[in-house]
């Protein structure tokens, strides 16, 4: 074993760094904790890939007597190698975990526990189904991942790369909605409409902003590039670029503290009075 281990590592490391580490922590679990060794071996260890080890936790993750598992794998699978552009992706967003959320320690955390990760990457497929016109299949995705996950993104938001969710419970992402990339988004945040329109009726989330826990943003509006949402806040109104808002109805109190708050994840205040309504 150790042989061909060693045979496989020079290949593994020049192509995918990130897989071989989650290997390598794959393989650590299972020499200190071996009840979980079956569980690791098949969500991990067996797989060539991070884009299979992904399909096979989602799919057994969200697998129910209408859909089983072998079934939503094989739908990951076939979505994943029409769209190679995921793999990128996928690695951005696992990145940025391990960046932004000091709870995670290694690269295999997500992969096998954190449900915002999970439900992200749900999403992703999702979303693909959705924009292919299979929008019954995309939906049905959508309601496992809120029954089984209490995450719920409408499968026709727009999700950028290099995103957080952490904790997720309670993350309500609506139709409309538009994230950019490199956004950090905390538990019970929603991203909703503010009444009973149709079209275009959901917030559009710039670059890098950082949208603290159980802030609710409503309606057709823009949050700025790089801003941050204060926890708790409700915000109904535009918000310009590099400000923190904060309160119900939030106002801008001051400036973004930093140039990533989203990577930062600073959520402490530093109000400045005298500011308009955000």
């Amino acid at each position: 074993m150790a042989q061909s281990r060693s045979n496989l590592r020079p290949k593994l490391d020049t192509c995918d760094p990130q897989w071989m580490q989650i290997r390598d922590e794959a393989e650590a679990i299972v020499i200190n904790d071996p009840a979980l060794a079956s569980f690791v071996h098949a969500t991990v260890l067996s797989h060539d890939r991070l884009e299979d080890a992904i399909c096979h936790r989602l799919a057994h993750r969200l697998a129910h007597p209408d859909i089983d598992a072998d079934a939503l794998h094989q739908l990951f699978t076939e979505v994943i190698s029409e769209n190679p552009k995921l793999s990128d992706v996928v690695r951005a967003d696992l990145a940025a975990v391990a960046d932004r959320d000091p709870a995670c320690n290694r690269f295999i955390e997500p992969l096998l526990y954190f449900k915002g990760f999970h439900a992200l990457q749900t999403h992703r497929f999702a979303h693909i189904l959705w924009s292919g016109q299979r929008r019954d299949f995309a939906l049905y995705l959508q309601s496992q991942v809120s029954r089984v996950l209490n995450v719920d993104i409408h499968p026709a938001a727009q999700i950028g790369r290099g995103i957080m969710i952490d904790h997720a419970s309670g993350v309500v992402i609506g139709e409309t909605a538009q994230i950019g990339d490199d956004a950090s988004i905390l538990h019970s945040v929603t991203l909703g409409g503010s009444g009973k329109e149709t079209g275009n009726r959901h917030p559009k989330i710039g670059r890098g902003v950082m949208i603290g826990a159980g802030a609710k943003i409503l309606g057709n509006i823009t949050i700025g590039n790089c801003s941050r949402i204060a926890s708790g806040s409700v915000v109904l109104n535009d918000v310009p670029a590099n400000r923190t808002v904060a309160g119900v109805p939030a106002k801008i109190v001051g400036c973004a503290k930093c140039p990533e708050p989203a990577r930062a994840m600073d959520q402490t205040l530093d109000p400045e009075s005298g500011e308009d309504d955000a």
